[in-house]
């Protein structure tokens, strides 16, 4: 999807033009996985048109293959144009122009399975399945259980406009608990299913192996499931077994491809409970909860893509929970201080640096526009406020 972003503050009405970039939930993950150093495949359907055409040409220049991207020579491609608010306050406005676009006719029939199977995670959204009837019919199609299934990651990013007759609710649950690993805000579950609180969330999604809900620019909070639910996680082979067709047992190590429609990922063991305030552990997960850092936001839009593609990243890696969250969470802070809705992560060598510092370091740390540059020596930084940042 084309978006065009605001060219200063204010209403729709007030904006006097508009920049043209790259958008969409999807397209998001799989350039911020690619510019990590990951192979991705972005599954899509354009326009055969010139917006069609800019869209494929930028996400494959972040080094994402677009080989199984259709043209539609008879629907546009979808844009939206939004505001510089957040996404969360009232003051936002996004618009949609996606009816009868391009990505709105993707059906089974025009995504063949055989497109995903070989990747290791298959990254998925809420957005897709509110697009229309048939794309509702593909995101369950692609998380209908099945034997050497990719481990499918959803995003459930609950857009309320693009909804009608309030099914979201209903829907949304549903594909969530057909899912491996689940992302979640706060705010959208408080929303769809009446709370908020993480254990509470959890209790509604007992069924994913991973569930991350994200608490704004609090916390976020990863449960992993460390005790069995009597059968194997939704759509995937026992561990241990082999998929058919498969020479290798589940997990399958590197190198297959890792992310399609975005993504892929790998398994590490079961990583220790931390306690977490208001958060209340079951006996059957693992909880883990990493405080979001300091961050001076240009543009609050975009986060959610960042922070999932950052956990990805970090879960084809195998690191554990703590890192993958401090992952995402730094992945987050590269979007929040830019004005698009996409930035490349921080070098890995420096997300590393800095998901390992200790968690007093970890706390102090204060992110702001620039620091991910390769001018920026900031992960070595240390003072009364760890600082990652241009002035």
């Amino acid at each position: 999807m084309v978006t065009f972003l605001p060219s200063r503050p204010g209403r729709l009405a007030d904006v006097p033009s508009f920049t043209r970039a790259i958008g969409g939930a999807e397209s998001n993950v799989a350039c911020g996985l690619a510019a990590a150093g990951h192979r991705v495949r972005w599954v899509g359907r354009v326009g055969r048109d010139g917006f069609g055409d800019h869209l494929v040409d930028a996400i494959a220049g972040h080094g994402v293959d677009v080989s199984a991207v259709g043209r539609d020579p008879h629907r546009p491609t979808g844009v939206y144009f939004r505001t510089d608010e957040d996404r969360a306050g009232d003051a936002h406005e996004v618009v949609y122009y996606r009816a009868g676009s391009a990505a709105s006719a993707m059906s089974p029939a025009t995504v063949p399975y055989d497109v995903v199977a070989g990747a290791r995670i298959l990254h998925l959204t809420g957005i897709t399945a509110a697009l229309s009837a048939d794309c509702l019919a593909l995101v369950r199609e692609l998380t209908a259980p099945r034997p050497g299934r990719p481990l499918v990651s959803f995003d459930v990013n609950h857009r309320p406009s693009l909804w009608r007759g309030g099914r979201a609710p209903d829907v949304l649950l549903e594909l969530a608990r057909r899912a491996d690993l689940v992302f979640v805000g706060a705010d959208e579950a408080e929303r769809l299913w009446g709370t908020g609180d993480p254990a509470a969330v959890r209790a509604l999604l007992a069924e994913p192996e991973v569930l991350v809900v994200k608490r704004g620019g609090a916390e976020a909070v990863a449960f992993r499931r460390r005790v069995a639910l009597g059968r194997v996680a939704p759509g995937r082979v026992a561990p241990g077994r082999v998929a058919p067709g498969q020479g290798d047992p589940l997990p399958a190590p590197e190198p297959r491809p890792d992310v399609r429609p975005v993504a892929s990922g790998a398994r590490t063991p079961s990583d220790p409970p931390v306690s977490a305030p208001g958060v209340r552990p079951s006996d059957s997960d693992a909880v883990t909860a990493v405080p979001a850092p300091r961050v001076e936001v240009v543009a609050p839009v975009g986060a959610g893509d960042a922070f999932a593609a950052g956990f990805l990243s970090a879960t084809l890696r195998g690191l554990d929970a703590t890192a993958r969250l401090r992952h995402g969470h730094l992945a987050a802070a590269a979007a929040l201080t830019v004005p698009g809705d996409f930035a490349a992560p921080p070098r890995r060598d420096r997300a590393d640096r800095l998901a390992a510092l200790d968690g007093a370091a970890w706390g102090t740390l204060h992110l702001g526009p620039g620091w991910t540059g390769d001018d920026q020596e900031g992960p070595d930084r240390t003072g009364d406020d760890q600082e990652v940042r241009t002035p």
